[in-house]
């Protein structure tokens, strides 16, 4: 998984190790003195499901990359001034303390940045088509139950910087993904 040498928005579904600090610095330039990443780790527990020992995410492959590449075109659409997205996701099986999901923005200034990377992540976890299953003391299932995936178009009233619905429902249901 390598950036894009000419576009302005990397993403992408990788089996392997996600590049956290390729994608962070790949979003620095010379005019965005705002960088924000967030890693999404996966972690040993979730809401009534003690000791996680798998997590494993499975995908609509097809869907997934055209729908992350319009989170990032409404993140410029809403922050005209951002630069570079970077919109990473995990496929397979992802350990306990390696990166599911990553999310990085460039922008002229932090609260830009911010605010779209909180929209990016947001957003992904609402819209894109990836579901995980996990292993806990007590069993197993691919969460498919609480999350929905919506389309953009449905969250736009909806996605708030600081308690959207959006964020809510991520928060509440997203297992054991930090």
């Amino acid at each position: 998984m390598h950036p894009p040498d000419r576009d302005q928005t990397w993403v992408g579904l990788s089996e392997s190790p996600l590049p956290v600090e390729q994608a962070a610095a790949w979003v620095v330039e010379p005019n965005c003195g705002g960088v924000v990443t967030f890693n999404g780790t996966a972690r040993d527990h979730s809401d009534g499901r003690p000791e996680v020992s798998v997590l494993e995410y499975e995908a609509y492959e097809e869907q997934v990359t055209p729908r992350l590449r319009s989170i990032a075109d409404q993140a410029r659409l809403r922050w005209p001034t951002v630069g570079r997205i970077a919109l990473l996701h995990r496929m397979g099986r992802v350990e306990i303390g390696e990166s599911a999901v990553v999310v990085a923005v460039g922008a002229p200034h932090r609260d830009e940045a911010f605010q779209a990377a909180r929209f990016c992540i947001d957003t992904l976890k609402a819209t894109v088509p990836i579901w995980k299953r996990e292993a806990w003391s007590g069993g197993e299932s691919w969460g498919l139950e609480p999350q929905h995936v919506r389309e953009i178009a449905e969250l736009d009233s909806a996605v708030r910087i600081g308690g959207s619905d959006a964020a809510r429902s991520a928060d509440r249901h997203d297992g054991a993904l930090g």
